[in-house]
Order: C-alpha cells, then sequence, then structure tokens
C-alpha cells in the first residue's frame, strides 16, 4: 500500500499499538529543559533512573540569562538553571548548559547540533518540538507526566493524527518568507484548521526553502491546531545535516541517505485532508488581534467584527479591546513601542541577516532587544559583522535564549507596550502581563524598527535596490 510521510515515520517506531488504538513509540531523541524538573521529581519518587541517558539531552533556553550571566541576581531563575544542572549530572544526561558555548534555545540547537536528523522520532516537553518536523522527523511537544514517561521506558504513549498536505504552489514574492505562509494559512484556515491532523507541507515554494525557513513553517504549525508539521527530506536537508557533531559519518552516512530517500511520501499516497495555496497569493503577513488566526497582508485594515462569521466577531472585539485597535484602522498606521528579534521561531543565522538587510545604514526609531537562537549563531553573526549593524541601528544584541519569547527570564515587554515581534503566540500576556504584541517575520521586524511602526519592508527592500 501507497504510504504517507507519516505512516512510514510512525510504523518505523510503534513498539506497539493497544485496542483503543493508541500507539507506544519508541524516542529517538528526548530533549528536556529548566521545565522538566517536574519530570525528574516524579522518578526520584519511584526511585526509578533514566532509561537511556545517551539519548536523552539537556538545554538551558527558557530561562536562561540573555544579559550578566556570570551572576544570576533572580534567586527564582538562578534555581530553575540549578535543577536542570543537578538532574542532568544525576541521571548522566549530556547538558548544553547556560556555560556552554553551544547552548541555546532547544528547537535551534538540536538542529545545529545534528542531533534532529530525518526519520527520528524527537519528544521535548514544549509545544514548538514540531520545528524540528522540518527534517522528516517525528516530532512533538509532551506534557510533564509524558515526559517523565519518556524519561523512565524511551517510549510514549500517543494517538496516530489524521494526515493533512498543505501544498504551497508557486514561487513566494520579494519579502515573503516561511513566516508569512505560516500565518497565511492559520488565518485562512484558523487556529482549529489542523486539529487532530499532522501536516505534511509540499509544492514547489516549500522545496525552495531553506532548512531554516522550513523549520519556521513547521514550528508554526500547532498554532494553526496541528499535533506536528513535517517536510521530507530531500538533498537542501542533507546539505544542511551533514558534517554536524552529532550526523552519522562515513559508511553510516550513506547508509543513512539511503534510508532517509525512503521516507518522503509515495507519489500516490492519499491524505485525509488537502489544502493547495497559491503562492503568489501571500503578502507579508502581520497579526492585528490576539492569536496567529487574527492576521492579515501588511497592505490590509484591521477588519470589522460585524464583516465576521459568529463567534469569530465577538473573539474579535475583545482582540481589537485589549490591543487598543479599530476597526478599518490601516495596518500600517499602527505604531508601535518596541521590537523583538528572536525565539525557536525566527532567529537563526539567515533570519539575522535578513532583518541586518533592512537595517543597515539606518536607524532605529524604537528601542529593541535582538536575540540569537543560539550562541553558535551569535558567533557567527559576529563573524560577520552582524552584530554591530543591530547596535549601530540603536538595537540591543544579548544572549541566546528563549528571551522576550516567553518572558520567563526577565525579558518581557510591559504592560500596554505594543511590540512587533518574530515570535510565535501573540496570546494576551505572552511577552508580558498587558503586553500588546504583533507576530511578523524578521524583514518586517527591522522595518517596524526602522519605522516606528508596522511597515510593509518592501518599501524598505525597494529604497536600497
Amino acid at each position: 500500500m501507497s504510504r504517507t510521510l507519516l505512516d512510514k515515520l510512525w510504523d518505523a517506531h510503534e513498539v506497539r499499538r493497544d485496542p483503543d488504538g493508541t500507539s507506544l513509540l519508541w524516542v529517538d531523541r528526548h530533549l528536556v529543559h529548566e521545565g522538566s524538573h517536574h519530570a525528574f521529581a516524579k522518578l526520584a519518587e519511584r526511585g526509578l533512573d533514566v532509561a537511556e541517558p545517551g539519548l536523552t539531552f539537556g538545554v538551558a533556553d527558557h530561562y536562561a540569562p540573555t544579559r550578566r550571566r556570570d551572576r544570576i541576581e533572580d534567586p527564582a531563575i538562578a534555581k530553575m538553571l540549578e535543577r536542570l544542572e543537578t538532574n542532568t549530572s544525576r541521571h548522566g544526561i549530556r547538558l548544553f548548559g547556560l556555560n556552554d558555548p553551544r547552548q541555546g534555545i532547544v528547537h535551534v540547537l538540536g538542529p545545529e547540533q545534528g542531533l534532529t536528523l530525518p526519520g527520528l522520532s524527537i519528544n521535548c516537553g514544549d509545544s514548538h518540538t514540531s520545528t524540528h518536523g522540518a527534517f522528516g522527523a517525528l516530532a512533538f511537544g509532551i506534557g510533564a507526566t509524558e515526559v517523565a514517561h519518556v524519561l523512565a521506558t524511551q517510549t510514549v504513549r500517543a494517538q496516530k493524527p489524521k494526515s493533512m498536505r498543505i501544498l504551497v504552489k508557486g514561487a513566494l514574492g520579494a519579502g515573503v518568507s516561511a513566516k508569512d505562509i505560516a500565518l497565511h494559512w492559520i488565518a485562512e484556515l484558523g487556529t482549529s484548521g489542523a486539529t487532530g491532523h499532522a501536516v505534511e507541507y509540499a509544492g514547489d515554494a516549500i522545496e525552495a526553502l531553506s532548512m531554516e525557513g522550513r523549520m519556521t513553517l513547521c514550528n508554526l504549525s500547532i498554532e494553526g491546531g496541528a499535533r506536528f508539521g513535517m517536510v521530507a527530506p530531500d538533498d537542501t536537508t542533507l546539505a544542511y545535516v551533514k558534517g554536524r557533531p552529532f550526523a552519522p559519518k562515513g559508511a553510516a552516512w550513506d547508509r543513512a541517505v539511503a534510508a532517509w530517500r525512503a521516507l518522503p511520501s509515495d507519489p500516490d499516497a492519499t491524505f485525509d485532508k488537502e489544502v493547495t495555496i497559491d503562492a503568489a497569493r501571500i503578502a507579508p503577513t502581520v497579526t492585528w488581534g490576539t492569536t496567529p488566526e487574527q492576521a492579515a497582508p501588511i497592505t490590509g485594515t484591521v477588519p470589522d467584527p460585524d464583516a465576521l462569521p459568529g463567534g469569530k466577531a465577538e473573539a474579535a472585539r475583545s482582540a481589537l479591546d485589549y490591543m487598543g485597535l479599530t476597526a478599518g484602522q490601516p495596518l500600517q498606521d499602527v505604531a508601535i513601542d518596541q521590537v523583538f528579534l528572536g525565539s525557536c521561531t525566527n532567529a537563526r543565522i539567515e533570519d539575522l541577516r535578513a532583518a541586518a538587510t533592512i537595517l543597515r545604514g539606518r536607524r532605529a526609531r524604537v528601542p529593541g532587544v535582538v536575540s540569537p537562537g543560539s550562541m553558535l549563531v551569535r558567533a557567527a553573526a559576529e563573524a560577520e559583522g552582524l552584530d554591530r549593524v543591530f547596535t549601530e541601528a540603536g538595537l540591543e544584541w544579548v544572549g541566546a535564549g528563549c528571551s522576550m519569547c516567553v518572558g520567563m527570564n526577565g525579558d518581557i515587554v510591559a504592560p500596554g507596550k505594543r511590540c512587533a515581534s518574530s515570535t510565535n503566540r501573540n496570546f494576551r500576556g505572552r511577552q508580558g502581563k498587558g503586553a500588546r504584541t504583533h507576530l511578523m517575520s524578521p524583514v518586517m521586524v527591522a522595518a517596524a524598527a526602522v519605522t516606528g511602526r508596522l511597515t510593509d519592508a518592501r518599501e524598505l527592500m525597494e529604497a536600497k535596490a
């Protein structure tokens, strides 16, 4: 029978299937961070060891300070980092800790180190684990109880989702990125548009994306309700993976490549749901509300709630009240207070380069923070002089971590302030109590910094052409 990429990955990792349809899956890579301390406590209560410490990797990211790492002033943050060090040391788990030169956000560090490979199953106690699906991996986030189960057994219980394919045909226009693809389809289908499904992205526009772009796209899959997102491995994938520290070498590489070549969905495979999008219709997109679904092209206006159907109208009214916006207001007239460039969605070297093309030789009208996705990304950016581009523009260049995306390390947006952000969520209070967040791509964040308002980055790109 013809099989999808989902079928092939699921079948390869299914240890058994219970009568209720739940599968017990083998876990190839288990990634843990500061928030995993609850799961380690459960093991301690039962006197259990970690089943496969060699397949478990610790990363300091959510609470990682982006400044003054030599002396952490907040005792709560210091305690979270100390717990991670203690738990990983006790169980013989490799830790990419705060002072490791490779430290970074788990979903940036994993691919960067070659821990993320095609065909693997990857779990982490973080919803954006779907990022790793960009490599043709079975990757999804799990809860604290499930983290404890994986630590103890190296397996996870899961219900196989339905299959969904999003085909993006044609070529993206100038200034349009993977972030815009994601916000576009989520705005069209809604935050429940892919509920119960695993999304496989395909089509000309997807094949043309870099691995960084594919990671951004898969990262945002869950914001549209998907269980996870995937892209089939191809030459672009192999070129990225080859030579990474944890990637196979020599004859093992050749064997791995042969197996990875067989992973893409069979040509005649059928999906439970299919959606086709014309890439030419996708414009630089920004959110105006408090979910990723509430988004529109930057050339548009804030929608009129009365023109929206049913429950969406009430949700829009509530969102506009919180965001301090009015129906019919041109999005490009919305003034911002600050910008943030970072997160597991858009803080890789490609993202920083893209933002720098807008900022080079220009000054920001509002303050902002640039937090690279890992310390290796930071080093690469500094080697290229990107840090000077950001600081000369007036933005703050800091260390790696989740930072202002989730606000656990002290980096937050003040109440009532409006932030143009390259992150993945614009929920109420996500970046700080009362914070107003507009999601967009890195070039759009840079454009907003230069003008002090939501701006079509293409205008600034044309000015430099």
